[in-house]
């Protein structure tokens, strides 16, 4: 190879782009042969030798930012070099493995928004007696309440499980879906309201469906939109919610205003 090779040779020896190669001129990270008396510049061993190297560190996965000092390091330096980009690859190996496997919960949506214990609740509540609406509902609050207070949700559905095994407790919710087709003066909203609390207060760990997730928002706004989404201020599911939530802080209850 005395009198080397063009850039197009060179470049589909070492396997990329004519652009890849003056791309690498450009960083530093391969010296640009001078041009021979024809005006064309030819590649040596040398300059072949180089251009394999970064086509093999950038291939394997070694930021064209990171490569110059490598090749320009003792082994020791080199070998600790190597290390450290495996760590970063196999960091991102997890991150796009998590990717695909949310790309593919995506055929479901509420398996790509929600973890697979909220889902069994949801598919379970229609044998409870709720209608396909108040599932529906249910999933956009827990989606919210999910993406405002994380931190929380994981306590909260186990709470939700633990009281769903409670025939009283889930009557009681299902007539609060039946009381949304009342008129929002109706005097059963009251009565519904008072068995509610009395409910409540009668067994701590349901009452914590209510109040944990509040508890944990450092404001009151995050609360009042998990707590009234969805519910119009002035229809019979707002009138009824606000009524809870007075009764509740008359019996000492911490309920954000």
């Amino acid at each position: 190879m005395r009198n080397g090779v063009t850039i197009g040779q060179a470049a589909a020896f070492v396997g990329v782009t004519v652009k890849t190669v003056r791309h690498y001129h450009k960083l530093g990270l391969v010296t640009e042969p001078e041009r021979d008396s024809a005006g064309y510049r030819r590649y040596g061993s040398a300059e072949l030798l180089r251009l394999v190297q970064v086509r093999t560190l950038a291939a394997a996965g070694v930021p064209l930012a990171d490569i110059e000092p490598l090749l320009d390091a003792d082994a020791d330096q080199f070998a600790t070099a190597l290390a450290e980009v495996g760590r970063q690859l196999t960091e991102r190996i997890e991150e796009l493995t998590a990717r695909r496997d949310t790309l593919h919960r995506l055929s479901d949506g509420n398996r790509a928004l929600l973890p697979d214990r909220a889902v069994a609740m949801l598919e379970r509540m229609p044998s409870l007696g709720f209608p396909e609406a108040e599932v529906a509902a249910t999933r956009e609050g827990w989606v919210l309440a999910r993406a405002l207070v994380p931190d929380g949700f994981d306590d909260y559905l186990a709470d939700v499980e633990n009281a769903i095994e409670d025939p009283d407790f889930v009557a009681l919710l299902r007539r609060g879906v039946e009381a949304a087709a009342w008129a929002p003066d109706d005097p059963r909203i009251e009565e519904l309201a008072t068995e509610m609390i009395e409910h409540y207060l009668a067994h701590p760990a349901h009452l914590r469906i209510v109040t944990a997730m509040q508890a944990r928002t450092e404001a009151a706004t995050r609360y009042q939109l998990i707590a009234h989404h969805g519910h119009e201020p002035t229809s019979t599911a707002g009138v009824l919610g606000a009524l809870v939530e007075t009764k509740l802080r008359a019996a000492g209850i911490h309920i954000p205003r």
